[in-house]
C-alpha cells in the first residue's frame, strides 16, 4: 500500500478514543467487523465492511477527513477526501481492551 502525506494531514491529531468499540453500534447492540478512529476528534466507528458503516457516516456528517485503522491499532491512516493511505505518526493506543463483535 503506497503511503503519502495528503492535503489534510494538518488535521491529524493525537486523540482519545470516544468508546471501547463502535460508538453507535455499542448503543444499538449492533455488530462490527473492524474499527476506525477519527484522527480529528477521536470518534470510534465501524468500517465499510460492517453493516452500518459508522466511520464513513461520521466523515459525511463532520467532514473530518482522516481515520486510523484501530482494532488493534494498525498504524495506517486513510484520507476520505484524497482517497489515499496517509502517514499518521504514532498509533493511538486503546484506553483499555477493545470489545470484539464480529
Amino acid at each position: 500500500m503506497p503511503v503519502q502525506w495528503c492535503d489534510h494531514s494538518d488535521q491529524i491529531n493525537a486523540v482519545t478514543p470516544s468508546a471501547l468499540g463502535c460508538e453507535e453500534c455499542l448503543k444499538t447492540g449492533d455488530r462490527w467487523l473492524h474499527l476506525r478512529l477519527c484522527r480529528t476528534c477521536g470518534h470510534v466507528g465501524c468500517c465499510d465492511s460492517s453493516p452500518n458503516r459508522h466511520a464513513t457516516k461520521h466523515f459525511e456528517a463532520t467532514g473530518h477527513p482522516i481515520i486510523e485503522g484501530y482494532d488493534p491499532p494498525e498504524g495506517w491512516g486513510w484520507c476520505y477526501i484524497d482517497e489515499a493511505f496517509v502517514k499518521i505518526g504514532a498509533k493511538t493506543p486503546p484506553r483499555e481492551p477493545i470489545k470484539r463483535w464480529y
